[in-house]
């Protein structure tokens, strides 16, 4: 037979594998954190029809004659480059800008992607949509063991952030220098004990002919007392006192004419509260706002980068295998490092390049029908030769 032959069927081969590549980019144009492939050709082995020949006295050196005997797909590689943001506004979609892959367990089996369209199961745990749980590092007592074990990102439903005790407050404003000899301002502010038990102390502020003298009650019997002191205004006293375990700093204040603005303006310390809503940070910590005003950390998503990640083998799912050329995955936070950041409410769109992937339909398209061209006409050789004979 003619090597011709061999040569467009391997060349028909090859160009529709190059189909196949294509329209699996175009299908996954809409796919969130797609990415495109692209198909490599080569050339297959050459007979040798005539060796080289060195140079003789009289002589010179022949080159070697050699017969291609077609093409094969030398391999299929993807394109990692980032995909446009699309916004979402929902806090569960996570984007990763720069290099790095989500960390997900799908029953035993480890996989990467760089798809952030997550939500929380029923367990509450972070999920991507076919399943696989989303891994980091839960944190303990809002404080997260970076560098430990991977464990699924769980946000706790009814956890309750504990109670603090109060053990400073700050008094802030003016004490007006005019008023008369014995007039009292009264100001209570609410504080809490380490149960999250809410009590009121009052701070009392009486003028004297020298300033003012502050006088500080706790229900639980505890009382405080000092003396203010000011010069055109300034406050010339030390301005602290304590009341049952609790600073209070009144350096602050001030002793101008006709103005009355005393008031405690920030105290520690807080209730018990509950899990209202979280936001997460470009670090990846998942943070939760609690009922009592309180923020703490909840878990921190982590993400994966390779060696060579166009060695990742696709597992489905916009989801990657690491395999023995793509090298172990580097676990760490966002943003450290050569790792990327996250975007929270967004997602990474597709890059795949519709201009370049019609081209490339085309370049296939006429690279088949040329390779059936060369399997028509050496049909018609063949058919001359069995005509030889009539």
């Amino acid at each position: 037979m003619l090597r011709s032959l061999y040569s467009g069927i391997s060349g028909l081969r090859s160009h529709q594998t190059m189909l196949d590549v294509t329209g699996n980019n175009i299908a996954n144009v809409n796919t969130t954190a797609f990415k495109a492939s692209a198909t490599q050709f080569q050339d297959t082995l050459s007979q040798m029809t005539q060796a080289a020949g060195g140079p003789q006295a009289n002589v010179g050196g022949t080159n070697p004659a050699q017969v291609g005997l077609g093409v094969r797909v030398a391999g299929i590689s993807t394109n990692f480059a980032q995909g446009s943001t699309q916004a979402t506004g929902r806090a569960e979609d996570l984007m990763i800008s720069g290099d790095g892959f989500f960390v997900t367990k799908l029953g035993a089996s480890t996989q990467y992607t760089r798809a952030g369209s997550f939500g929380f199961d029923s367990a509450g745990r972070l999920t991507a949509p076919g399943g696989a749980i989303v891994q980091g590092w839960n944190a303990v007592n809002g404080v997260v063991n970076g560098g430990g074990a991977l464990s699924d990102i769980t946000l706790p439903l009814g956890t309750v952030a504990p109670a603090v005790a109060t053990t400073s407050a700050t008094v802030t404003g003016n004490l007006p220098d005019d008023a008369a000899v014995g007039t009292a301002l009264v100001r209570d502010k609410q504080v809490f004990d380490s149960a999250g038990e809410a009590r009121t102390v009052t701070l009392t502020f009486t003028k004297t002919a020298a300033g003012w003298d502050v006088a500080g009650v706790d229900p639980n019997g505890s009382t405080g007392a000092t003396s203010l002191t000011f010069a055109s205004g300034v406050q010339t006293s030390a301005g602290t006192m304590t009341i049952g375990g609790i600073a209070v700093d009144m350096s602050k204040l001030t002793g101008f004419a006709a103005l009355t603005t005393v008031s405690v303006s920030k105290q520690d310390g807080s209730a018990a509260g509950t899990l209202q809503s979280y936001t997460l940070g470009q670090d990846g910590t998942l943070v939760g706002s609690f009922s009592n005003g309180a923020s703490q950390a909840i878990a921190r998503v982590v993400l994966a980068t390779f060696t060579n990640p166009g060695g990742l083998e696709k597992a489905g799912g916009s989801s990657y295998k690491a395999t023995f050329n793509s090298g172990n995955a580097e676990i760490g936070a966002p943003g450290s490092g050569s790792i990327g950041s996250i975007t929270s409410g967004a997602l990474e769109m597709s890059n795949v390049d519709l201009s370049q992937e019609f081209t490339n339909l085309i370049v296939a398209q006429r690279g088949f029908q040329a390779n059936a061209r060369i399997i028509t006409t050496s049909d018609e050789v063949l058919q001359e030769l069995t005509n030889l004979k009539r």
